[in-house]
């Protein structure tokens, strides 16, 4: 990986991938059907790009993000070949979500990281997420001691279930959806999610080992097209949304006929006609 330059006055921002998961709710029943249905489900292609590199795009127009480090399974060979501009990849993954962003929070310290710096944790099936979106977040914790998330409140009315069976209705007005990217502290994540593996607490998200940790992330509004793939329907909605962002190429129209040439074809016209 390459290091890290030496740390500023200013914390430094890292965007974190964890991408070691199979996915195997997206794929649904194809998950049989050849090589590329059996691929994990970030590298299935939407709009004729693998997903997670979508997500890549969006880190790659922000700025503020010093790097990009992607955790992959240790056999994952997908991002072989020459390395890219842009991001890095660590072959870290761990058996969990969890296990992977703590393995990529250590090759990031290990690289230069500082504690103080920030790290932003992105699911890479949320590959509907745009620069302006991260930009939010970053902009709004700018000031904030603990960190946050993106998160939409909560639209639809909410059921407790049991069996296939409602046994409640949950009131909705303080809940949310809790979506990703997720910022905290290098060194406060990495203790928070070291904890929660101690104490076998279960970790979702960030936020949550964060929450297990006594500290209260900031909820900062997102946006309902930044959803997880996470269902084979998924994937139309998700093209859909990504080719309806691409402008459409304008038409050329054919440069008119000068005006003699115009009157020589009505008079070739016109003598076919005699």
């Amino acid at each position: 990986m390459t290091p890290i330059p030496p740390k500023s006055l200013v914390p430094r921002f890292y965007a974190l991938i964890p991408c070691a998961g199979q996915g195997m709710r997206a794929m649904g029943d194809n998950a049989a059907q050849g090589a590329a249905a059996a691929l994990p489900k970030q590298y299935q292609p939407i709009a004729g790009v693998p997903m997670v590199q979508h997500t890549l795009r969006a880190f790659a127009g922000v700025a503020r993000i010093n790097s990009c480090l992607v955790v992959v399974a240790p056999c994952d060979d997908f991002f072989s070949g020459p390395a890219r501009a842009g991001y890095e990849v660590a072959p870290c993954g761990g058996a969990t979500r969890a296990a992977s962003v703590l393995n990529g929070l250590q090759q990031l310290a290990a690289s230069g990281a500082e504690t103080d710096d920030w790290v932003l944790v992105h699911d890479a099936a949320r590959c509907l997420v745009t620069p302006a979106l991260i930009d939010r977040l970053i902009d709004a914790c700018h000031c904030d001691p603990v960190g946050g998330l993106l998160a939409q409140p909560v639209p639809d009315t909410l059921k407790q279930g049991r069996d296939e069976r409602v046994v409640a209705t949950v009131d909705r007005s303080d809940k949310w959806l809790a979506q990703t990217p997720q910022r905290f502290r290098l060194g406060a994540l990495t203790q928070a999610l070291k904890m929660a593996q101690t104490l076998g607490e279960p970790v979702t998200d960030e936020a949550s080992a964060m929450e297990a940790a006594g500290v209260a992330p900031q909820l900062v509004r997102g946006s309902a097209h930044n959803f997880k793939v996470t269902y084979p329907e998924d994937f139309l909605l998700a093209e859909a949304l990504i080719k309806s962002r691409t402008p459409a190429k304008p038409r050329v129209r054919k440069p008119a006929a000068p005006k003699a040439a115009q009157k020589v074809l009505s008079d070739d016209t016109g003598r076919e006609s005699i």
